[in-house]
């Protein structure tokens, strides 16, 4: 086990419990973005909610952000489009990223979904190559998907 899958078994119940019961999805969507970025030291870590056919930055943690995203656009867009986690291990070589922070190495989004739709995705940014990776899709997509089920 990696050093990553330890934190993220810890984090899982912590996030469930963090959330239990709160029915407010931006609520929602700031403590379980400060309680990941502070679990792992990302650059960049929130949510963009889809609204009115786009997607706009919702609760986060880092430094400024680009606040709308046309749907397929970018990685975010992207992975709205395809209905599936995007794992970027350079962000220089995605075409068409969008560079919101030119410090902003490699990425993963995790749709958001309610109801068979996505609502939102989950956003991190690192500001080291290859970052992301089969664990932190596979957990990432558990603590997203018991949380915004």
């Amino acid at each position: 086990m990696t050093d990553k899958e330890t934190i993220y078994k810890e984090l899982l119940p912590q996030a469930l419990s963090l959330l239990e019961g709160e029915t407010d999805e931006v609520a929602c969507m700031a403590n379980l973005a400060a309680l990941l970025h502070s679990a792992f030291g990302f650059w960049w870590t929130g949510f963009y909610r889809v609204m009115g056919g786009e997607l706009v930055l919702g609760p986060f943690q880092g430094p400024v952000a680009c606040i709308r995203i046309p749907y397929g656009r970018g990685v975010c867009g992207t992975a709205w489009e395809r209905d599936e986690t995007v794992v970027v291990p350079d962000v220089e070589l995605f075409p068409g990223h969008i560079a919101c922070s030119s410090e902003s190495r490699s990425e993963i989004v995790v749709p958001v979904r309610r109801d068979g739709h996505v609502v939102a995705v989950l956003d991190i940014d690192s500001r080291e190559l290859s970052t992301f990776d089969d664990t932190d899709r596979n957990y990432l997509e558990q603590i997203v998907q018991s949380i915004f089920a």
